[in-house]
């Protein structure tokens, strides 16, 4: 390292760590149906075996998450298997997502439902993905709900709120002392008049219902257009609330695109909110950085290992914007200068350090070059292809 930008971008490498998704690996879809990769994960074990390789390539992923009713169907007693797998590939189980959205009984949602046998349970099986994740040492109890409604005056929304509060803090009290529960929300979809946990602002309402080891989880994707996504991550650092991230990009609502491939400049101005509240503060800790896509034509491995490179020099970049500078022109109101201090580090070409840091850490200098070298892609799609087809008939 000869100058104090590499310092600095090796340092923020060095803690930057990304959970990979377990369903990313899989085949997933639309509405409209599926397009299948004939190399996709298939089990458990591809999953854990894919987010292996990923993470040996870019160094920055040691955890996969995992959702319950697709990973451990069989619930608690499915731990046992995590664990062999998580030993095997040298990954080990994230966050733990519950799914209260696809079974049947939710067709007029989970918690929220007026149905208090079927609140009953959404609460037994996110409770029992609490005892999961005490079970594999997990710190992360992500939850993201469906709930909602299509048309005006077919539900009470305000009675619907209090369904939630009463159901949060029950899982709440559900807890370990070092368990956290991260609230998501989303603006629409699936639905399309009402959604429950709409935004920011009741997800952070919720979290401080629930109780004190509740934060909120800021998927990147789940705004309205031009929605300034950094000053809510500003305002939930200024109350200590941000529990994490969901990493994804998109054009218009909620796209599962990789990261920064619409908008890298937004990413950063993100990052740099967290690199410049951890300068004032000395704290990282809490915040939880997650990549929640599934892709259906980009290859999936790939497009993992796009967005991990991807944030990493995002990151890197923010770690390098000059905090004390910066804060003395935001201070006079410097307009011009401020901003090109705050953009001299977006275009800092950071690539270079990044390949240093990579060899100093016994990676591949370019990991996606590594990948397609490997011959990976190609061991996965003969083992996998035939298990990949015979689910063609299931989508037909």
């Amino acid at each position: 390292m000869t100058n104090k930008k590499d310092a600095l971008i090796h340092s923020a490498l060095d803690t930057l760590k990304i959970e990979l998704p377990s369903w990313g690996f899989a085949n997933t879809g639309t509405r409209f149906g599926k397009f299948l990769q004939p190399a996709a994960a298939v089990t458990l074990e591809d999953k854990f075996s894919d987010a292996g390789q990923v993470n040996a390539l870019t160094g920055a992923c040691p955890e996969l998450a995992l959702h319950v009713l697709w990973d451990l169907p069989g619930g608690v007693s499915d731990v046992q298997q995590v664990k062999t797998f998580a030993k095997k590939y040298g990954i080990q189980p994230g966050s733990i997502n519950p799914n209260v959205f696809q079974d049947q009984q939710y067709k007029f949602g989970s918690v929220g439902n007026p149905d208090p046998s079927i609140r009953k349970c959404a609460v037994d099986h996110i409770v029992e993905c609490v005892a999961i994740a005490q079970e594999l040492n997990c710190r992360d109890i992500s939850l993201w709900f469906a709930d909602g409604s299509n048309y005006p005056g077919t539900q009470s929304i305000r009675h619907r709120i209090a369904s939630f509060e009463e159901v949060l803090k029950t899982i709440h009290a559900a807890l370990n002392p070092r368990q956290r529960l991260l609230i998501e929300y989303k603006p629409f979809e699936p639905a399309f008049y009402h959604t429950d946990v709409a935004d920011w602002g009741m997800a952070l309402l919720l979290a401080r219902s629930a109780g004190p080891q509740a934060y909120v989880l800021v998927d990147t994707g789940h705004h309205y257009q031009a929605q300034n996504i950094e000053q809510i991550v500003a305002w939930l650092l200024h109350h200590r609330m941000i529990g994490g991230f969901h990493f994804n990009d998109r054009k218009y609502a909620d796209d599962d695109l990789t990261l920064g491939s619409i908008d890298p400049y937004q990413v950063f101005r993100i990052f740099h909110e967290i690199h410049n509240f951890a300068w004032e503060t000395n704290d990282f800790a809490t915040v939880a950085y997650m990549v929640d896509q599934s892709h259906n034509l980009k290859p999936k491995m790939e497009a993992m290992i796009q967005t991990v490179c991807t944030a990493q020099e995002l990151f890197a970049k923010a770690a390098i914007v000059d905090h004390d500078r910066l804060a003395s022109l935001q201070r006079t109101c410097s307009l011009v200068e401020a901003e090109e201090c705050f953009r001299d580090a977006f275009w800092y070409d950071v690539r270079p350090i990044l390949r240093e840091w990579r060899r100093n850490h016994g990676l591949p200098e370019e990991p996606m070059l590594a990948f397609r070298e490997s011959g990976y892609l190609e061991r996965m799609t003969s083992e996998r292809r035939s298990r990949n087809l015979e689910t063609v008939s299931t989508y037909a």
